[in-house]
């Protein structure tokens, strides 16, 4: 190490005017093979200036280098980590923490007493030293900055630590007793030998008057000794006498012992007594249970409002002293161990109790409901009685049976069906089963009277011949028998839908089935709806207080685990006796509901199928209808029972409306044409408006209008390519009549209706009309003036073959006599009459519903002057100069059309 202090302060130091006091090897905690050398260095220039400095090998390892350094000044804390056992890690605390590890502890401890010397010599603030030992702190007499040497002066070997000690500066009194030494001597500069040769003799004189000094004293040295000598016998004196004192005060000191420890035992008999006083009260306050609880759930009355409250504040009392938080060795006591099983035997036995007189209860108000419900459909299950005045007194009476009194009554209980389940969830299981077999029994009643009064009412057909009941006989509906054999039932297990066209889609006539029926299904499939909806509500409120479960909404599309038909676990994975958790209580109440209610399904869908049956237009009310219900229910709940059982049947309404709309396009591709009969407006056409009309009545303001819309374009395309087949497969009416009247009536239906999401078939209904007036009106012009239409025809092809007009009357066909020789054939007369078998002829062709005939008319008039204008120009340009005019008038051509219009 004396090597390495000597090259760093020859290579790194005595370069930066520095002395070098103290050196430690360390290395980072945690990084033991990269070594580097902490140094402890003063400037040799004043002011002095004390620093930390981190001296590394380079990578090479041939020389050093300085990596870094801190003013001493700058050190906050020095901790050695411990101050008793040796340990070579010790921190420095700068701006941050270094922590380090000393290749020894003895080089640790130099290093550390140095930093401490130079603290205290040179820094006013004093730096922290933590874990330290003692023995390194040592107080170093206290010196001024003038005492620093200069680097000059002093070797390398003497600036360790021990070199600070030995070192020590003049103060002023002593550097002026040498000036004054100096001044009284000439020649103390120039022969410092002499003058130390004479300072020397002085001192020997002055050691000689030292010792006769000394001499002379003897007396007073002796009279001193004799002193002490008497001293020491008065000292021993007193010693005798403390040893007496001692002695006696010894017994006092063992009597107060003794006392002290008495008052030591009394202070813990007391704490003890204290304690165990607290433990007792602890027990008896919260594991001591009332007599009047105790009697209460031995012999309390559970039927009567009074003794089910007494009952509740017992079990919940009993609940209590079971559920203290017992301390620790509580349970080790007899008493206590004693007290907790007569606990548990109240518990069971109340527990007992209470399920016993609850599943009476469930019996009992099953039992009376059953009687309401036997009262209540006695008319209808009595042979022969007179079925007109059962419906008569039954027409005000589609209305479910109301739970609330039995459910007022079981809510008695509901504080203690929840002491039940915390404390014997067994048997709250078993009753929530038996309550759900007694009330699906009990609902399946109901439900299935209710829906069988809503047929009767649809059908308007007696329990015993009614077509579409509960037991598929076959009937009258309302008065049709020919209409109603046409409707099929399909196999049984299966719902069965049967569309039929628009208006009479093979069912019925419309003069049977008017809007007056469709109406009474409306509100008749609304009430039935409105009386199922709170009845669900109901109950679930009921069960969810009753059984005291979550209700709260639950996330939409959470997988509720399917019940079987014999009402299985009501949870999976679930240890009987444990309470479940909260989202397993939302799926019970879920699938409680689903057990309770497991009818309310079918019976809707046989309904559905029922009303579908009826007339397939109800399923535009029940489509409408539903989807309102389904959208309430979401909104309260998305995934409660009522909303995933209507979101079910919904869909099946849906498939029936999308049934009901291909069929109709089906039936619009099977239609087929009398060959001696005028086309007219097709019957899919007039029936697509009727369809429309009743359809936006119906949908007005309705959540599910996408529906209707996609129905809309569907049934518009089927329309439209129909009316085109038809046109062409048309022998006695023209294509083109076919095509203008029917999408004369598409475009005026829309333009009445206003559906937005037709514009475009709108447009092109439009369109289409047009353009097949305008064919049909140039296509008939050409038969009344035939030959003169040829003609032109010809003078128009050989211009168009490159001939210049005034060169066609040079061809032979085409020259001014041939063309005399036409427009003689056409006299007014001729073309009057010739006007006259189109009008007659138009007429034939176009149907009276449109009344399209004026229009038409008015068409060809236009296109016949346009004609003429243009076979006017045509003369002009191709025969100039010869003098040729047709033999009749514009005015000609206007009074001609104008008395053709008014003799017919």
């Amino acid at each position: 190490m004396t090597a390495i202090k000597h090259a760093l302060q020859r290579d790194i130091f005595t370069p930066n005017d520095e002395r070098l006091l103290s050196i430690v090897n360390v290395c980072k905690a945690g990084k033991k093979k990269k070594n580097c050398f902490l140094c402890a260095t003063v400037t040799t220039e004043r002011p002095v200036q004390v620093k930390v400095v981190k001296v590394k090998k380079s990578d090479k390892g041939d020389f050093y280098k300085r990596q870094i350094a801190w003013a001493l000044r700058d050190l906050a804390v020095v901790d050695a980590k411990d101050a008793i056992k040796e340990n070579p890690e010790f921190d420095l605390h700068f701006e941050k923490i270094y922590k380090w590890v000393a290749s020894s502890t003895a080089e640790k401890n130099a290093f550390i007493s140095c930093i401490w010397k130079l603290n205290q010599r040179y820094l006013r603030k004093k730096i922290d030293f933590v874990n330290v030992s003692s023995q390194l702190l040592e107080e170093l007499p206290k010196v001024t900055e003038e005492s620093v040497p200069s680097g000059e002066n002093q070797s390398v070997t003497g600036g360790d630590e021990e070199a600070v000690d030995e070192y020590q500066e003049l103060n002023a009194r002593e550097e002026q007793d040498i000036e004054i030494m100096m001044e009284g001597c000439e020649y103390a500069i120039s022969n410092a030998e002499a003058f130390a040769e004479r300072l020397s003799r002085e001192l020997q004189v002055l050691d000689g008057a030292n010792i006769q000094s000394i001499m002379a004293s003897e007396k007073q040295v002796n009279i001193l000794m004799k002193l002490l000598d008497e001293a020491l016998k008065e000292v021993d004196q007193i010693e005798l006498k403390l040893s007496s004192y001692e002695e006696m005060l010894q017994s006092v000191k063992e009597q107060m012992d003794q006392i002290s420890e008495s008052n030591h035992l009394i202070h813990l008999s007391n704490t003890n007594n204290v304690k165990l006083l607290s433990e007792i009260e602890f027990l008896v306050n919260h594991m001591d249970l009332a007599k009047g609880h105790i009697k209460a759930l031995q012999e309390g009355d559970l039927s009567s409002s009074r003794g089910i409250e007494a009952c509740t504040n017992a079990a919940d009392a009993l609940l209590q002293c079971m559920n203290v938080a017992l301390r620790p060795g509580h349970d080790m006591l007899l008493a206590v161990e004693q007290q907790q099983q007569r606990f548990s035997d109240l518990r069971e036995n109340f527990a007992r109790r209470l399920a016993s007189h609850l599943n009476n209860v469930f019996v009992q108000q099953f039992t009376q409901a059953l009687l309401q419900l036997y009262n209540r459909s006695y008319f209808l299950s009595v042979p022969g009685h007179d079925q007109s005045s059962t419906l008569a007194q039954h027409s005000v009476e589609l209305t479910l049976p109301n739970h609330h009194p039995f459910h007022r009554d079981l809510l008695r209980y509901a504080k203690l069906m929840e002491w039940l389940k915390s404390t014997d969830y067994r048997k709250y299981e078993g009753l929530t089963k038996n309550y759900m077999d007694y009330l699906s029994r009990l609902y399946e009643r109901e439900i299935k009277d209710f829906f069988e009064v809503a047929k009767i009412k649809m059908t308007g057909t007696t329990k015993e011949s009614k077509k579409f009941g509960l037991h598929g006989s076959s009937g009258k509906l309302t008065g049709s028998t020919s209409s109603l054999n046409k409707l099929s039932v399909q196999s049984s297990g299966n719902r069965r839908s049967q569309s039929s066209s628009l208006l009479d889609m093979g069912n019925m006539s419309a003069s049977d089935l008017d809007v007056a029926d469709r109406t009474k299904f409306d509100k008749i499939f609304e009430q039935v709806l409105s009386e199922l909806e709170p009845l669900c509500l109901a109950e679930q409120d009921f069960i969810s207080k009753f059984f005291k479960l979550q209700q709260h909404q639950s996330m939409p599309g959470t997988v509720t685990e399917a019940e079987d038909t014999d009402g299985g676990t009501l949870s999976r994975q679930h240890n009987a006796g444990t309470p479940l958790p909260v989202s397993s209580e939302k799926d019970m109440i879920r699938q409680m509901m689903i057990k309770i209610f497991r009818c309310i399904e079918p019976e809707l869908n046989n309904l559905i199928a029922l009303g579908d049956k009826i007339d397939s237009f109800n399923s535009l009310y029940m489509l409408v209808k539903m989807s309102h219900h389904v959208w309430t229910a979401q909104n309260v709940d998305p995934a409660s029972f009522l909303s995933t059982t209507l979101g079910n049947v919904l869909v099946t309404v849906k498939r029936n409306f999308d049934k009901c709309i291909s069929n109709q396009i089906r039936q619009m591709e099977e239609v087929k044409i009398s060959k001696k009969s005028k086309v007219g407006i097709l019957p899919f056409v007039a029936e697509f408006e009727e369809f429309a009309g009743l359809a936006e009545s119906i949908f007005k303001n309705a959540e599910r209008r996408g529906d209707l819309d996609k129905a809309y374009t569907k049934l518009i395309r089927g329309v439209f390519v129909n009316v085109e087949k038809v046109a062409n497969e048309s022998q006695k009416t023209p294509r083109d009549v076919v095509m203008m009247e029917n999408f004369h009536h598409i475009f005026a239906t829309l333009s009445r209706l206003k559906i937005s999401c037709l514009e475009a078939e709108k447009k092109e209904a439009k369109q289409k009309y047009t353009d097949h007036l305008q064919s049909y009106v140039i296509y008939s012009l050409g038969q009344p003036l035939e030959k003169l239409n040829h003609f032109f025809e010809g003078v128009e092809a050989r211009v168009a073959q490159g001939i210049r007009e005034e060169e066609v009357s040079y061809q032979l066909a085409f020259n001014k006599q041939e063309l005399r020789k036409v427009i003689k054939e056409y006299p007014g007369k001729e073309v009057k009459k010739g006007l006259d078998n189109l009008y007659k002829k138009v007429d034939k062709h176009l149907c009276e519903e449109e009344n399209l005939l004026q229009v038409v008319w008015h068409s060809m008039q236009d296109e016949f002057i346009r004609q003429y204008k243009h076979f006017e120009g045509l003369i002009a340009r191709c025969y100039p100069g010869s003098g040729v005019t047709m033999e009749f008038t514009i005015q000609d051509i206007l009074d001609y059309c104008s008395s053709i219009a008014q003799s017919h």
